[in-house]
């Protein structure tokens, strides 16, 4: 495992308990496999294992909280066990939320920036935990409708002031939010691209750690042409650029290999790195 890539910068790995998430639906819809799935993340040198029970893809349809718990409360409760990576929980629901604190993840990844379910961040506030805030356009199965911006980066930096000035207001310490620009969330690829473009500007501006999420998104397949599934290299390139402009969080299904282009690329900007450890 990598020794220290974690002082100031947190590498999130994707765990989907979903039939159909856009990458890897069904993969880990089974309990089990989720489970072995964090740990082989958790061993690969994620900081933070993000479960999520609701698939967010363009088009996608809503989850009842019952079925969302059913699927992730599981894989939370076993990975917490282990104690080998901080458990994230990627819902928008605050039953589910709940649940998933109880049994001991402490980071709640809310894709709609408490919008959806606007108690959410009391929650978050009377737990004491960390929290993600993301922009998004619409819901998810409309947001890639044409989706319009009059300045992409500067309506994307005021959506995230407001929503992170209404965290604070319901009693979510600043020094707990961690914003998101939702790449691929209601955005084309010109959008994306400008986001990206844009990391060092958004993150110094905001005054926030950003997370970047570009993880074999389809964007990356319209700029690369590439139709594999796991769209390693141009997630690669948007990983090494995110890191190198202010990016405190990529989340990433492929640690493995992203924690090597996050590792490169630090020592690239910082001159030097430390060793790495024997798995």
């Amino acid at each position: 495992m990598i020794a220290d890539m974690r002082s100031d910068f947190r590498l999130m790995g994707v765990i989907n308990v979903t039939p159909d998430s856009f990458s890897d639906g069904g993969s880990f819809l089974e309990a089990d496999a989720a489970i072995a799935q964090g740990r082989r993340l958790a061993g690969e040198g994620a900081d933070l294992l993000d479960v999520g029970g609701e698939s967010t893809r363009p088009g996608a349809e809503p989850v009842d909280a019952e079925d969302e718990l059913a699927r992730v409360l599981p894989v939370v409760a076993a990975l917490v066990a282990d104690e080998t990576a901080t458990l994230s929980i990627d819902t928008s629901k605050r039953p589910v939320a709940e649940a998933a604190l109880d049994a001991g993840a402490r980071y709640v990844n809310d894709v709609t920036a408490f919008r959806a379910d606007p108690g959410l961040a009391g929650l978050v506030a009377d737990r004491g935990v960390e929290c993600c805030l993301m922009h998004m356009l619409g819901e998810p199965r409309t947001m890639q409708d044409d989706p319009r911006y009059a300045d992409v980066v500067s309506d994307v930096k005021a959506f995230l002031e407001e929503r992170l000035a209404f965290a604070v207001g319901e009693g979510i310490r600043e020094d707990r939010i961690a914003l998101d620009p939702g790449i691929g969330f209601g955005k084309t690829v010109d959008h994306n691209l400008q986001l990206l473009r844009d990391t060092r500007k958004l993150a110094e501006s905001l005054g926030r750690p950003l997370v970047v999420g570009t993880s074999r998104k389809g964007f990356i397949k319209k700029v690369t042409g590439d139709d594999s599934g796991d769209r390693l290299f141009g997630t690669a390139a948007t990983v090494a650029w995110a890191v190198a402009n202010g990016a405190a969080v990529v989340r990433v299904h492929d640690v493995g290999a992203m924690a090597q282009v996050v590792r490169m690329t630090r020592a690239i900007l910082r001159g030097g790195a430390p060793p790495i450890s024997a798995p």
